[in-house]
């Protein structure tokens, strides 16, 4: 069983990256997915979710209106495109699972990836 984070890159100010996160071994559409991201030096922080019992999303303030979470359940991926991109975007970014479907329990979570890195320059 895995949770794989991918996609991350170096992107200038303004662009754009969209980040997937893939189970293997488990059904991912029957889980909430849970994207964080940690800067160097800096606390963990979540990002944005989707939860698989009504397809809710959320948002943190500094990703509404940039960034959309979004399930390819036929590909076992959920996926942010992230879009805008600021150079305080720069962080790994992990997701993470929950099987009892619904973000508002906010963890703990069952399965987390090893994240990727995601590099904006000014």
């Amino acid at each position: 069983v895995q949770l794989q984070a991918s996609g991350g890159g170096l992107v200038q100010f303004g662009g754009s990256l969209r980040l997937s996160c893939t189970g293997s071994g488990f059904t991912l559409d029957a889980s909430a997915v849970q994207w964080f991201r940690q800067a160097p030096g800096k606390e963990r922080e979540k990002v944005s979710c989707i939860s698989s019992n009504d397809g809710a999303t959320y948002y943190e303030e500094s990703a509404k209106g940039r960034f959309t979470i979004s399930r390819d359940n036929a590909k076992n991926t959920v996926y942010l495109q992230m879009n805008s991109l600021k150079p305080e975007d720069t962080a790994r970014y992990y997701c993470a699972s929950d099987r009892r479907q619904d973000c508002r329990y906010g963890g703990p979570y069952d399965y987390e990836g090893r994240g990727t890195q995601v590099t904006v320059s000014s």
